[in-house]
């Protein structure tokens, strides 16, 4: 077999990756469906109802052929009215999101500074760029001012997360200071895993610490997390999106978003504006919780605990797993040492968070 090398050393190197079909009844800790949204059926009937208010219920084309629909336009209006952008453009994925960003806007003479723990589709369209590429100290804005300072370029990009998805730590609000202070900055926000949980609207970090929005700021966000459905989206000034639409190879080259997800997205999004008290207080109850028994400050809702780098965090998942609790086994090369990522859904009860939390910290597993 072409790849029998390969395959073997993954496994025994304890890298391997598997898909499974889990038990439905096991209470899941690991998927990032933060507010619970995607076992809301009122939402799922609420989408189908509006998709089949129209002649098609497929796409069908690129957004830039005659796949943009009206499903689309009106989630990216509601999408700039809460989030105070000029404009949005939907995308399929959030790799794609990053993919379009990260591969469209550096250009030849620009400059693209990664945050070191920046998603890998970032990394993987970093490669793709005529700019130079540098990568700066994690969360670190006197690092970032350093680079800006003492490199020449004609623009440069620089790409963060508003909440860092294996760590859960929350971007340093320092970062948008020194973009601030430094011309010809653009700032990208991945907020993948901050919108929907942070903030007094929970629209992310830019809501989170009051960030006026200038046209140098874009946020990109995904639809399969806390929105409960599947797709991205990015929210830039007018200027910045007509730009995406006419060079971002991963926008142009690719079927228009599906129309379900886009809707059940707005459902998610509605719910959780009509509903923004109830699920921040709900929030605030699962970083309390983690606080009390593990002395851990958790800014969002992923739960980072970490393993010794001989932790058979394998071992450890399938234990829990024979207890009805399934949570993230995250290993090298995607951490630097093995952790359980831990996602304290909102559906989830606390007492059943609780039983989860003392078996961990107890060890019985």
């Amino acid at each position: 077999m072409p790849y029998s090398k390969e395959l073997k050393a993954i496994k025994k190197s304890n890298r391997y990756r598997k898909r499974v079909v889990y038990d439905e009844s096991l209470i899941d800790l690991a998927s990032n469906d933060y507010l619970g949204l995607s076992c809301k059926k009122q939402l799922l009937k609420k989408t189908c109802a509006r998709v089949t208010m129209f002649k098609y219920h497929a796409p069908k084309a690129s957004q830039l052929v005659n796949g943009y629909h009206q499903i689309h336009k009106d989630f990216e209006e509601l999408l700039c009215k809460e989030n105070g952008f000029e404009s949005a453009i939907v995308v399929g994925s959030g790799f794609l999101a990053n993919l379009s960003l990260i591969e469209a806007l550096p250009r030849k003479g620009d400059l693209l500074i990664l945050d070191e723990e920046y998603h890998a589709s970032g990394i993987l369209a970093s490669k793709l760029v005529d700019a130079d590429v540098v990568i700066f100290n994690h969360n670190s804005s006197v690092h970032l001012e350093n680079i800006l300072k003492n490199r020449t370029y004609k623009r440069a990009i620089v790409a963060v997360e508003g909440i860092y998805s294996m760590s859960g730590e929350l971007l340093n609000k320092e970062i948008f200071d020194v973009i601030d202070r430094i011309e010809n900055t653009i700032l990208i926000v991945d907020e993948a895993h901050s919108s929907g949980v942070l903030g007094k609207k929970l629209m992310g970090v830019f809501d989170l610490f009051d960030i006026k929005v200038q046209p140098n700021h874009i946020k990109m966000g995904t639809l399969g997390k806390a929105y409960g459905s599947y797709g991205a989206y990015i929210l830039a000034s007018t200027h910045i999106i007509e730009f995406l639409q006419n060079r971002a190879k991963a926008l142009i080259y690719t079927t228009a978003p599906s129309l379900f997800d886009i809707e059940l997205a707005h459902q998610g999004l509605l719910y959780m504006l009509k509903n923004t008290d109830k699920l921040r207080k709900k929030i605030a109850q699962r970083q309390v919780l983690v606080k009390e028994i593990f002395a851990i400050d958790m800014p969002g809702l992923i739960f980072s605990y970490p393993l010794s780098e001989s932790g058979d965090v394998l071992n450890i998942q399938e234990k829990l797993i024979e207890k009805g609790f399934f949570v993230g086994a995250i290993r090298p090369p995607t951490v630097e040492k093995p952790i359980l990522r831990i996602i304290p859904r909102l559906d989830i009860k606390k007492s059943k968070l609780l039983e989860c939390f003392t078996l961990i910290k107890k060890g019985e597993f």
